[in-house]
């Protein structure tokens, strides 16, 4: 599909064709979703539809994870008109900062980081990220809102894969994710039928 080709029809998803897949190998995610974010009614239908499970819940703060989170997490604060917290990977806030272990979905063991002077008891937070995998990361972000008191409103993914960590996060948080069910075995599986367009017109 055309990268800044819109359908007349805007079914929910439409925009996921427009995803790439993985071209570099085994040590990057098994597909590229930012290409959807260079169209703009493809990133504006995203949000949309990640924020429509929470249209009539109260949220204060959205935060987005280091680092495509920062894309639809920023987007999404914007169309909600709250304000965006960064959670980041370490060593890269020069304030005082909340740490939290954990492992991606590579396996490889890492630390993010929260300052400390924003999130308090009360305040509720929709975490925002690109895409939960294995869930490790997500999961890390959770427990860095929730140990400075904080309560998570729920989480936002352009995709959640029926991982153990993804469905962990969907049985004990409120969730959203763009991937109509019959295109969900697909995303399980790390291939989606869309790859072939994709390469035939790129």
């Amino acid at each position: 599909m055309d990268i800044f080709a819109v359908p007349a029809d805007r079914q929910r998803g439409w925009y996921l064709s427009l995803m790439a897949p993985n071209t570099k190998g085994p040590e990057f995610a098994w597909l590229d979703p930012s290409r959807l974010y260079c169209n703009p009614q493809a990133l504006a239908d995203c949000v949309q539809d990640l924020l429509g499970p929470f249209q009539s819940d109260a949220i204060d703060l959205v935060a987005g994870i280091d680092a495509m989170g920062f894309i639809l997490g920023a987007s999404a604060a914007g169309a909600l008109g709250k304000g965006f917290l960064a959670i980041r990977k370490a060593g890269h806030l020069c304030v005082a900062t909340q740490n939290q272990n954990y492992c991606d979905y590579s396996g490889r063991e890492k630390t993010m980081e929260v300052r400390t002077d924003v999130l308090k008891p009360g305040l509720r937070v929709l975490i925002v990220d690109q895409w939960i995998e294995t869930g490790g990361t997500m999961r890390a972000a959770i427990q860095l809102v929730e140990k400075q008191g904080a309560s998570v409103a729920g989480v936002a993914a352009v995709a959640i894969e029926n991982t153990e960590g993804g469905r962990w996060i969907k049985d004990n948080y409120r969730f959203s994710h763009c991937v109509p069910q019959e295109l969900q075995p697909q995303v399980d599986g790390k291939r989606l039928d869309s790859f072939q367009t994709c390469k035939t017109t790129n």
